[in-house]
This record gives structure tokens, sequence and C-alpha cells, in this order.
């Protein structure tokens, strides 16, 4: 009976164990991710303003924000969805993928996907992350299907 009770025990931990919440990451402290998209290299930037983590899912997280190439400006909305994390004695990684939905105006809209890897150092004494940095390597693709690029961001 004692391990059947333990069992038991052992088992609602681990039901009732959520993974941290570390939505305020993917807002990177107010700051936009820049890289670049396509072929010539054209500089995107791609700002968080709201990321929640999912109450069924711990592993995923909602975002919204906007992303900027030239003068085209769209909000979009999409999700990060953890894959891995690999937990290290002094560097720790996350993995996962990311899919963004540009609101649709016209052909230069579209949907941004691909994997991202997060990459930070923990400090023991203070409790805290140090030494952040977050990337993230996909395509976009327009909704019509004209347009495809090869995109690449960071903080």
């Amino acid at each position: 009976m004692k391990k059947f009770l333990l069992l038991c025990l052992l088992i609602s931990d681990f039901a009732f164990s959520q993974m941290p919440n570390i939505a305020e990451v993917w807002l990177n402290k107010s700051q936009p991710y820049i890289g670049t998209i396509g072929n010539e290299k054209e500089e995107i930037k791609i700002r968080v303003n709201i990321s929640e983590q999912n109450r069924k899912n711990d592993q995923e997280y909602f975002v919204s924000g906007y992303s900027l190439v030239e003068n085209n400006y769209s909000k979009f909305e999409g999700k990060l969805k953890i894959t891995k994390y690999q937990d290290g004695q002094k560097r720790s990684t996350v993995f996962g993928e990311y899919e963004f939905a540009e609101e649709p105006k016209g052909k230069h809209s579209g949907i941004l996907k691909g994997k991202f890897v997060y990459t930070f150092m923990w400090n023991k004494k203070t409790q805290q992350i140090e030494k952040q940095y977050i990337e993230f390597i996909g395509d976009w693709k327009s909704y019509d299907g004209t347009l495809a690029y090869k995109t690449n961001w960071k903080n």
C-alpha cells in the first residue's frame, strides 16, 4: 500500500510539473530582432510585443508583433514551440520551431516559419539568466505563393 501511495504521489508531481514560463525571453527586452531576408540580404526587423505561455501546453508560446522590411510594415501573430532542451554545466540551449502569420495585406505579406535556438548562461549565485542569445533561421513565403525567401534574424 505504501508503494502504491508513493507511486501515485510521484505520478501526480510529474503530471503537474510545468516548464518555467520564459515568455518574457521572446520579448527581447523590447528590442527588435535584426537580420536578413532574401538573396540580396535585405534587412528585416522583427519585434515581439506580446508573449504568453500556452496554458494547455507549457512548451508553446503565443506571440504577436510586427515585421519590417524596407517600408513594408506587417503585424503578425504566431507561436513558438520548444522541441528540445539541453541543460549544460555553464551553458544551456533550447531548440524549437516558430510560425508567424503576417496580416494579409498585399503581395508582400505571408508566413515566417522555421527553427530557433536559444542559448543562455545561468548564474547560480544571482539565480539570473546571463548572456542570452536567440537566433531564428527559416523561410518567408507570400500568401499567393509567388515569393519565397530565406530568413535569419537574432537578438
